[in-house]
């Protein structure tokens, strides 16, 4: 027998429906708040993240699904989101428009190669959005509110976390000075933490081991040396959210897995799925659209690991919808079609291709979570009418089967 690969799983049934829910709820959401759908391919140039993510990230250096192609392209299957849809930014020429806006919502497979756990597969769904062209931090608080909104209309209760990774001002300071202190530590450092000192020290902090977090209690911390514009901005997004009366924790270790971040970076955490806490997350990016060769352009971004969610999402209450629709003799089979036909033009029918009796078809009508079972015996074909009950109210009634086109 042939069985789905290790980390790659089939959504079937009940796990479809949440599926769909979420990805639903997020879209309608999402462009109220201006967002519009953009479509990225799965297979990218493997260069397009090696210069986005970062070849220091986990994510370029262990987890990428890398391969040659037929033409001998380097090629990979999309481990994130982002990077694709600022190359299709770059690539359109819309960072040449710099005084328009414009608000990206896409969900879709991503791919790493990790070892599975829950909530955590090598084939993952996510949900993000991007927005290119605003440079306030309004746009941040925007962006968490939009988050806050979709979990709300999910049911999914959660912790917010943000910091300030700075900018290119406040940066390299910074950076000198927490090299400087994780030298003088790093004997007693994990062997992630000594490679990261040489790539990309800020990943230090996010690091997993318990060792290694106690000795970066002491560490320097980026929030008190931020530049000024960087330090107004990050107070403006607090106050912004206290505010609006959202709760949150001020994270000086929250670096985010990727090496675009600068400024303002969040996490929507939840206690419920495990030691993976991380249920949404992003930040800004304000230098990605020119790494990628366009011309600078302001940028901020999230995405929700919908695997991640699956099991805390409260469903709604699903009612009954639709017709049933089925005979009781063979004769009257054909004659169910032209009526299917017509009521599915503005509701769900289940047609039953089988004669059956009439408890059967209850049965099935039932299964089906259809509203209204009609049923087309020996007496309704000879008559041209047809049964139908209301399986919510239970009252019964025997139609024409004009009228039961018409109702």
């Amino acid at each position: 027998m042939i069985n789905a690969l290790r980390g790659m799983k089939d959504l079937t049934f009940e796990e479809s429906e949440r599926f769909v829910h979420i990805v639903k709820t997020a879209i309608e959401i999402s462009k109220k708040y201006g967002y519009n759908y953009i479509e990225t391919p799965i297979l990218e140039e493997t260069k397009l993240f090696k210069r986005s993510v970062g070849e220091s990230s986990d994510i370029v250096g262990k987890e990428m699904y890398q391969f040659m192609d037929k033409g001998d392209h380097d090629v990979c299957m999309r481990p994130e989101g982002t990077a694709g849809v600022v190359r299709s930014f770059v690539q359109a020429k819309l960072d040449r428009r710099q005084n328009e806006q414009f608000k990206f919502y896409y969900y879709g497979p991503m791919f790493r190669y990790e070892r599975p756990q829950k909530g955590r597969l090598r084939e993952f769904h996510q949900f993000g959005c991007e927005s290119f062209g605003e440079a306030s931090v309004y746009e941040d608080f925007s962006i968490i509110s939009m988050i806050g909104d979709i979990f709300k209309a999910l049911g999914i209760g959660y912790d917010l976390e943000i910091n300030s990774l700075g900018c290119s001002e406040c940066m390299p300071p910074y950076r000198k000075e927490l090299i400087s202190f994780l030298t003088e530590c790093q004997d007693e450092l994990c062997e992630d933490c000594n490679r990261r000192i040489e790539t990309n020290p800020i990943r230090v902090l996010d690091c997993k081991n318990e060792t290694c977090q106690t000795l970066l209690k002491n560490s320097p911390k980026l929030i008190n040396k931020l530049c000024n514009t960087c330090d107004e901005d990050f107070k403006k997004l607090t106050s912004l959210l206290d505010t609006a009366k959202i709760n949150y924790k001020i994270d000086t270790h929250l670096v985010r897995g990727l090496d675009y971040y600068s400024k303002t970076a969040f996490e929507f955490v939840s206690n419920n799925i495990g030691s993976q806490s991380a249920i949404a997350g992003g930040g800004r990016y304000d230098k990605l659209v020119e790494f990628l060769d366009g011309k600078p352009t302001p940028a901020v971004g999230f995405a929700l690991g919908i695997e991640r969610i699956m099991e805390l999402v409260v469903m709604p209450k699903v009612e009954r919808e639709g017709y049933y629709l089925g005979a009781m003799d063979k004769e009257a089979i054909d004659t169910l079609f032209p009526l299917a036909s017509t009521k599915r033009a503005t509701h769900k029918v289940t047609l039953e291709y089988l004669p059956k009796k009439l408890k059967a078809h209850l049965k099935n009508a039932d299964r089906a979570n259809a509203r209204y079972c009609a049923v087309i015996g020996e007496d309704e074909f000879k008559t041209s009418t047809i049964w139908v009950k209301d399986l919510v109210t239970k009252e019964e009634q025997t139609i024409s089967q004009d009228d039961f086109a018409t109702i």
